[in-house]
C-alpha cells in the first residue's frame, strides 16, 4: 500500500473550489487536526515525488512554537474546503496518514492536454482506426509517409489512403489484434508510399487493440516507423553474405563473371553484363590499356527477364566499344562511371553500345547504370556493367558503393580463376611434354592407355607409362610410379621416362634396363640430395615395370623394380599373374634384378597398372573386370578404368593394356651361313630373291650392300655360325647374328684409309642401324623404310 500522489499536470483541469479529492474507498480526505503537522514547503513549480508501489507516503509537518501556519494553498495542490483552526500550542501534535492501493496504478495522471500534446507532436507516426479498420484519428507525423492530411483520412480505409501499400497484409494483422487482443510489435512492411513512389521503404508497425470500459474492442492505436535506412543496410549485408557464398566456387573465369552476374540480380540491378580482356580468358596477364578500341569479350550477363532481351550481344561474343566511350574510359582510368538518369538514345550512350550496333527494343527502357572496373591487384581485367529497367528509383552513391565491393570482390576470384589457368595450362604442356602425345605405331602389340592423376587442378601425377618400339619389330612397355603428385611428381616422373627410353635404345634385357635405371637413382640421390625441390627425393623409391614383346617368336621377358606383376589374360578370358620376381624399389637397395620369360599366345592381353588403380578395389575386381569380353581395347581400358578407379582417385592412376600379335611366317626370312667369305654373294641373292618375292624390288640394291658388309663383318671379326634374318614389318630390317661379345664402332674414315667405310655407308642408306646382344652372342640390325605403305605380302 502507498500513498496516492495527486499529480500536478491534472491541476490545470480542475476548477477552483472543486471538492477535495476521494481516497481509494471515495471518502474524503480528512483535515488535519489543529496543531497537526503539515507538508514542508516547496518552491514554485516543484511537487513531491511519488512514491514507488507498496510504500506508505506519509505527510508532516512540525510548527514552530508562535509561528504563523503556511498557506493552505502552499501545502495541498488543491484548495482547501475551509480553513483549519488554530492550533493549540498547549496539545500534542497528531499524525494523519492517507493511504490507498497503488499496485495497478500507472503513475501521475495525465490530463488530455498533455496526452494530446504528446500524441501530436512525436516523432513517430500514430494513428487510430475502428473496428472496420477506417481511420479515426492520426498525428501530424504520419503525414510525411504520404496519404493526406489527418482530417483527409477519417473514415477510409489503409488501401484507399496508400494505394501503392499491400494494405490487405497490413489490415490482417489490425484484425489479428481486434480478434487476439495480443499486440503485434515491430511488423515491417516493405512497399512504395504516395511520398516517394519511385522509392521502395520499409515501415516498422506495432499494433495494439483499444477498449472501452467493459474491455470490449473498440479499435486499433498503431504507430508507424521508417526503417528504410535499416532495411537497406541488411539487404547490403545479405548480399555481401550471398556473394561470399556463391562467387569464386570455383577456378573458372567465364563461370566466376557468370556468378557475379546471378548474385547482383535481382537485389541490386535488374539487368548485369561482364566483359573482360580477351587476355584474361587465356590466363595471360594482361598489357597495357590505352584510349583506342580495346578487345573485350562478353563472358555473362544476366536480367529479370528470361532471354536476357535487353543483351546486345551473346555471350562469348567481342565487345568492341568506341574510343573514349564510358566502358573505355573506366576500363583504361580504372574509376567507376554512373549515370542515375540514363538516356538510351543520347549520343554519349550510343558510343557505348559495342560495334555500334542498334539497342533492343528492350534496351531502351534502360533507365539508370553504372560501370564498375573489375580490377585486382592493381590490374584491370575488364568492366562490369549495371542496369535497372523495372525499378523506378535511380542508382545513388550507396549503390555504387555496394557494386565497387561486389565486383571487387569477384575480381579477386576472377584473376584467382586466371593465375590458375596460367599455371594449369603450362602443367599440362609439361604434362603433354612427358608422357606420350600418342601411341606409336607397330605391329608387335595393340595397345590403348589410361591416366587419371589424384591432382584434379594440374592434372599431373607422378605415374606414367610408355610404349617404346624396339630392333627385330619388338617392343617394350613401361609402367611406373614415383612419390608425389602435381608439379614435382610430374618432374620426377619425367627424369625417369627419359632415362628408360634412353636405356631401351641401347637394347637391353629387361633385367639389366632396371639395373642400369636403379644405379642412376642411386647416384642422382648421392650427387644431389634428396632435399626438397631438389629432384632426386622422389625418385628415390620410384617403382618400375619393364616388359618386352617379340612378336615373331612370341617371347615375353618381363622384370620389376618394387612392381607387381601384369595381369595377362588368355585369348579365352582366363586371368592370371605371372610369378614375377620383385626386385628392390629404385635407389633403395643394390640387389640385382632378375627377369622372367614366358611364351604368349597371340591375342594375350598384357594389363600393367599403377597401385592406384586397386586403391579401393582388390585383384579379383580387376580379373572380373578384365575378363569381360571386348573387341575394342580402347573401350576396354575405359571400362577397367571407371570400374576400379574413382573419378577423384586419392593416388594417381595409370593402366596400359596391349594385346600382342604375331608377325606370320611369310614375312620372316632367315638363313644359316657358314663363315666362308666365298657365300657373301650368296646371301646376297637369297635376300634379293625374298624381296622379289616381298614386292621390293626397288630395296634390293641398299639390302644387298647391307648384307654385303654385315656378313663380312660377322665373318671376319666373329666365330661360330653366322645367321641372316630378313623381317617385313613398318620397315625392312635386316639381322646379322653371330657369337661375338664385341661391338662394331662406327668410323669416319679419310679419303687416303682403304677401310672402314662398311658401317658408315650403312648409315648413311638406312633409317637407323644398332647392336643387340644376346647371352650367345650379338646381332647387328639395319632399318630401312618403305616407300609405298605396306601391303601384305603374298606368302
Amino acid at each position: 500500500m502507498s500513498s496516492r500522489a495527486v499529480s500536478p499536470w491534472a491541476e490545470s483541469s480542475r476548477a477552483a473550489g472543486s471538492p477535495a479529492p476521494q481516497t481509494a474507498a471515495g471518502s474524503a480526505v480528512p483535515q488535519t487536526a489543529p496543531g497537526a503537522g503539515r507538508a514542508p514547503s516547496r518552491g514554485p513549480g516543484t511537487w513531491p515525488a511519488a512514491q514507488g508501489p507498496g510504500r506508505p507516503a506519509v505527510r508532516q509537518s512540525v510548527s514552530a512554537p508562535g509561528s504563523a501556519p503556511p498557506s493552505p494553498s502552499a501545502r495541498l495542490p488543491f484548495p482547501p474546503s475551509a480553513a483549519p483552526s488554530a492550533p493549540d500550542p498547549l496539545k500534542a501534535a497528531h499524525w494523519v496518514a492517507l493511504v490507498s492501493d497503488a499496485t495497478q496504478a500507472p503513475g501521475w495522471d495525465m490530463s488530455r492536454t498533455v496526452l494530446e500534446r504528446m500524441t501530436a507532436w512525436s516523432p513517430v507516426g500514430i494513428a487510430i482506426v475502428d473496428t472496420e479498420l477506417r481511420f479515426v484519428w492520426s498525428n501530424a507525423a504520419l503525414e510525411r509517409f504520404g496519404g493526406g492530411r489527418a482530417h483527409e483520412r477519417v473514415g477510409l480505409r489503409l488501401a484507399e489512403v496508400q494505394p501503392g501499400l499491400d494494405a490487405e497484409r497490413i489490415e490482417t494483422q489490425m484484425r489479428l489484434v481486434l480478434e487476439t487482443g495480443v499486440p503485434v510489435l515491430d511488423y515491417e512492411h516493405v512497399g512504395r508510399l504516395r511520398s516517394s513512389p519511385h522509392r521502395e521503404t520499409a515501415h516498422a508497425m506495432s499494433f495494439t487493440r483499444l477498449e472501452d470500459d467493459h474491455g470490449r474492442p473498440i479499435g486499433v492505436y498503431y504507430t508507424v516507423v521508417d526503417v528504410s535506412e535499416q532495411h537497406r543496410a541488411r539487404i547490403r549485408l545479405a548480399l555481401l553474405d550471398r556473394a561470399g557464398d556463391q562467387i569464386g566456387r570455383t577456378l573458372d573465369v567465364v563461370r566466376t563473371a557468370q556468378e557475379l552476374a546471378d548474385v547482383v540480380v535481382p537485389t541490386l540491378a535488374d539487368f548485369v553484363t561482364v566483359d573482360l580482356l580477351d587476355s584474361v580468358l587465356r590466363g595471360a596477364e594482361p598489357g597495357p590499356l590505352d584510349d583506342d578500341s580495346v578487345p573485350l569479350r562478353r563472358v555473362a550477363q544476366q536480367s529479370v527477364h528470361d532471354g536476357v532481351p535487353e543483351a546486345d550481344l551473346e555471350v562469348g561474343a567481342f565487345a568492341s566499344y568506341a574510343a573514349g566511350s564510358p566502358p573505355v574510359r573506366v576500363l583504361v582510368e580504372g574509376r567507376s562511371w554512373s549515370e542515375p538518369r540514363l538516356d538510351p538514345l543520347s549520343a554519349e550512350w550510343a558510343r557505348a553500345v559495342p560495334g555500334g550496333r542498334a539497342l533492343p527494343v528492350e534496351a531502351l527502357r534502360l533507365h539508370s547504370v553504372m560501370i564498375v572496373p573489375v580490377r585486382a591487384r592493381g590490374i584491370t581485367l575488364g568492366i562490369t556493367t549495371f542496369f535497372r529497367r523495372d525499378r523506378l528509383d535511380p542508382f545513388d552513391a550507396v549503390d555504387l558503393g555496394l557494386a565497387e565491393e561486389l565486383v571487387g570482390r569477384a575480381a579477386v576470384c576472377v584473376d584467382n580463376a586466371r593465375r590458375y589457368t596460367r599455371e594449369r595450362d603450362a602443367a599440362l604442356v609439361l604434362q603433354r611434354s612427358l608422357l606420350p602425345r600418342r601411341l606409336p605405331e607397330q605391329d608387335a602389340a595393340e595397345v590403348a592407355a589410361r591416366y587419371r592423376p589424384a591432382d584434379e587442378l594440374t592434372g599431373l601425377g607422378g605415374d606414367w607409362y610408355d610404349v617404346i618400339p624396339l630392333s627385330g619389330a619388338r617392343v617394350a612397355l613401361v609402367i611406373g610410379e614415383v612419390a608425389g603428385h602435381g608439379i614435382d611428381g610430374a618432374a620426377a616422373m619425367g627424369r625417369l621416362r627419359t632415362a628408360v627410353r634412353t636405356l631401351a635404345d641401347l637394347d637391353l634385357p629387361p633385367d639389366e634396363v632396371l639395373a642400369h635405371l636403379d644405379d642412376m637413382v642411386a647416384k642422382s640421390a648421392r650427387q644431389e640430395g634428396a632435399e626438397p625441390g631438389g629432384g632426386s627425393g622422389q625418385t628415390v623409391g620410384a617403382r618400375c615395370l619393364y616388359v618386352v614383346h617379340d612378336p615373331v617368336s612370341g617371347a615375353c621377358a618381363m622384370a620389376a623394380a618394387g612392381h607387381s606383376a601384369p595381369a595377362l589374360v588368355a585369348p579365352d578370358g582366363t586371368v592370371t599373374f605371372p610369378a614375377l620376381p620383385q626386385g628392390p624399389a629404385l635407389g633403395v637397395d643394390q640387389r640385382p634384378f632378375e627377369a622372367l620369360e614366358l611364351d604368349l599366345p597371340e591375342g594375350t592381353v598384357i594389363a600393367l597398372h599403377t597401385d592406384g588403380l586397386l586403391a579401393g578395389s582388390s585383384r579379383e575386381a580387376l580379373c572380373r573386370a578384365l575378363a569381360r569380353p571386348e573387341p575394342s581395347l580402347e573401350r576396354h581400358a575405359q571400362r577397367v578404368l571407371d570400374a576400379l578407379a574413382p573419378a577423384r582417385p586419392t593416388d594417381d592412376v595409370a593402366l596400359l593394356l596391349a594385346r600382342t600379335r604375331r608377325l606370320p611366317a611369310h614375312r620372316v626370312a632367315s638363313w644359316e651361313l657358314p663363315a666362308d667369305p666365298a657365300l657373301v654373294a650368296e646371301a646376297r641373292k637369297k635376300a634379293a630373291r625374298q624381296l622379289g618375292v616381298w614386292g621390293l624390288d626397288e630395296l634390293a640394291f641398299t639390302t644387298e650392300l647391307v648384307v654385303s658388309e654385315l656378313v663380312t663383318n660377322a665373318i671376319r671379326h666373329a666365330d661360330g655360325p653366322i645367321r641372316l634374318r630378313l623381317v617385313l614389318e613398318r620397315t625392312l630390317i635386316c639381322e646379322v647374328f653371330d657369337g661375338g661379345a664385341t661391338a662394331p664402332h662406327l668410323r669416319h674414315p679419310r679419303t687416303t684409309d682403304e677401310g672402314g667405310r662398311g658401317l658408315f655407308l650403312i648409315s648413311q642408306f638406312t633409317q637407323r642401324w644398332g647392336t643387340r646382344f644376346l647371352p650367345e652372342g650379338k646381332v647387328i640390325w639395319a632399318e630401312q623404310s618403305l616407300t609405298d605403305p605396306l601391303t601384305d605380302p603374298p606368302a
